[in-house]
């Protein structure tokens, strides 16, 4: 049996792509229909997509060819690139997609923020805990993915692509970039066959590691691409900035960059993720980490804030979707990162976040909270695994009433939906440092250059109160003590887990330290958790509550014999694969469950997840 265009991630993501908010929702299956009638030019050709010949001598006429026939497929590769970060059915990030990809998943997983009603009418999907193993939402972290994938595999296989190897360049990283954070969540995948633009069924599941290895020689032929654009004539120079990179690729703050310094940020953003790459695999293959990322650096990583790469929300004119998300009363401040930020006394929780819009009545006999909190009397956010309320409505659910993001702040400091961060660049290098690798610098340097670039705010903001707080957070010395209490009364006192101070101390062992950097990385990260997931895997760090009702999962996570704070035992480590397509099932027993190495389950394994010591 053939089944065209069949895999994986467009079975089971985009389904439910478009996913609204509970109070705008339409069903999963129109959804799917929507979705799937967005316009994919048909295959041109297959298997061109990792070969890419920078040095060819290229005339007026070849470009302007080229460029013509590639035109439409241009617009349909941008549609691709903001998928990565929520963008939906062609357009800018907005909140419905972000939701389905980020926060009805893993920002709960790291604790960043819990989804604070169970309740989604018109999706025909219910949510008992944070945990709870939600068939219709579980795929939508790969939405991303599954759309980038759908729209720039195409045009990478298109021969025309030749003529601009530049352009070819940045969308085989772009998608390198894409399926690197679907394999970390979901493991194996048809990664090859994807690439090559395979639109047949069955498909090879490759495992992580071939994922890996293939995505850094992808990397490193991007890179010697981007170099050799400065050796192009002036006219090609110009059209292809102009008429491409600053219109087709809008990854950059300001344009006027590749006038000064070329393709350089791009060679940038390309070695940064191989250091990120490098930096996950520094248990499962130390050496190789060390010399990915030892040559990275060497070859030159982000670092200055004007070489961050990211959909900017004042450029391109949209709010990010967070906001709105908070605002629809779908997402609520989680209680760990809460108690994170109060123990650090950390800027964020001094303005970034609100008391309690509502009175609180304790309806649970746990904890210490009184009978009635009063509204605006405190910052509080919900423990991971809750068992949430019904509805949107404070009188009817007490969680609405959490704390949310301060939104009008949000929206006039214009927060970029981020690709590659500095102040993660910086920390990626600490930890190498750290490892004893050669990063251009030590740990404390890039540790502490990491806190100052770690805002979330838009860096050409005047009125950033981060940075008015900054030099009095890098000195505190000792975590204050913090005991979360839980307003409701439903989930017991939990005193904060963490001990670490901000301030740098060289008399801390390798492990405190490491802690550290993960642990400011963490908050740096916020609110894009596919990055701090894999660091709470493969670290054990940051330090978070313990999960509540980690059975409301698949069955294979428990609470582990440390209920002092959240343990590898009830830690999701991979998202499960779900399908209904039989199809897909034959090619998951044929390929996928061999290259995944275990059960099809959240408590296995990834390949670069080792169970070993950090050091």
């Amino acid at each position: 049996m053939k089944t065209s265009k069949i895999f994986l991630m467009s079975a089971m993501v985009l389904s439910a792509f478009g996913l609204q908010s509970c109070l705008d929702y339409d069903t999963p299956s129109d959804e799917f229909q929507k979705e799937t009638t967005v316009v994919t030019p048909p295959t041109i050709s297959t298997g061109k997509a990792d070969s890419i010949n920078y040095n060819v001598e290229i005339t007026e006429k070849m470009y302007q060819n080229a460029y013509k026939r590639l035109r439409s497929q241009l617009g349909t590769a941008l549609t691709g690139i903001y998928s990565i970060r929520g963008g939906k059915e062609g357009g800018k990030p907005e909140a419905h997609a972000y939701q389905f990809q980020f926060c009805l998943g893993p920002d709960n997983y790291v604790q960043y923020s819990c989804v604070p009603h169970s309740d989604f009418p018109y999706s025909n999907a219910e949510l008992k805990s944070t945990y709870h193993l939600s068939k219709g939402f579980n795929g939508g972290p790969g939405g991303g993915f599954s759309s980038c994938k759908t729209c720039i595999a195409p045009i990478l296989n298109n021969g025309d692509l030749d003529s601009i190897p530049e352009l070819k360049a940045a969308y085989l990283l772009l998608y390198n970039y894409a399926a690197i954070e679907n394999a970390d969540m979901f493991g194996p995948m048809p990664y090859n066959d994807f690439k090559k633009n395979r639109d047949e069924s069955p498909f090879t599941y490759d495992d992580v590691r071939t994922i890996y290895y293939s995505a850094k020689a992808n990397i490193d032929s991007c890179v010697a691409a981007f170099k050799h654009f400065q050796k192009r004539p002036e006219w090609y120079k110009n059209k292809v900035v102009k008429n491409i990179f600053i219109n087709r690729l809008p990854l950059l703050k300001n344009a006027d960059l590749y006038e000064a310094e070329g393709l350089q940020p791009w060679i940038e953003f390309a070695n940064s993720l191989k250091l990120r790459m490098a930096i996950h695999l520094a248990k499962v293959e130390p050496q190789t980490a060390k010399e990915w990322a030892e040559a990275a650096v060497r070859d030159g990583v982000i670092s200055q804030s004007s070489h961050e790469f990211a959909l900017y929300a004042s450029v391109l004119g949209f709010d990010h979707p967070i906001v709105q998300i908070s605002e629809w009363g779908d997402s609520r401040l989680g209680a760990s990162f809460c108690s994170m930020l109060e123990s650090l006394d950390h800027p964020y929780v001094k303005y970034l976040f609100k008391k309690n819009t509502e009175a609180i009545e304790k309806t649970g006999n746990k904890g210490s909270a009184p009978k009635t909190t009063p509204a605006e009397s405190v910052i509080v956010g919900m423990r991971d695994g809750t068992v949430p309320g019904i509805g949107q409505s404070a009188g009817t659910n007490s969680y609405i009433s959490f704390s949310k993001l301060d939104n009008q702040y949000m929206n006039s400091h214009f927060p970029p939906c981020y690709f590659m961060k500095l102040s993660e660049v910086c920390f990626l290098r600490a930890e190498g440092a750290l490892r004893g690798w050669n990063m251009g610098g030590s740990a404390q340097q890039f540790y502490e250059e990491g806190i100052r670039y770690a805002f979330l705010e838009d860096r050409d903001m005047e009125d950033i109160k981060y940075k008015d707080m900054l030099e009095v957070y890098m000195n505190v010395t000792k975590a204050k003590d913090y005991t979360y209490v839980d307003p409701t009364g439903e989930t017991p006192d939990m005193p904060s887990v963490t001990k670490i101070p901000v301030k740098w101390d060289n008399s801390l062992d390798n492990e405190k330290k490491l802690e550290m950097i993960i642990t400011q990385k963490y908050i740096a990260s916020y609110p894009y958790s596919y990055e701090s997931w894999v660091d709470l895997r493969r670290t054990g760090y940051p330090r978070l509550f313990p999960v509540l009702n980690p059975k409301d999962g698949d069955g294979s996570l428990t609470m582990g014999d440390n209920a002092e704070y959240c343990s590898g035992l009830n830690i999701i480590r991979r998202l499960p694969w779900f399908t209904d397509d039989p199809q897909t099932k034959e090619d998951l027993n044929a390929t996928g469950l061999p290259a995944l190495g275990g059960p099809d389950q959240q408590a296995t394994r990834l390949w670069w997840d080792v169970d070993a010591p950090n050091f």
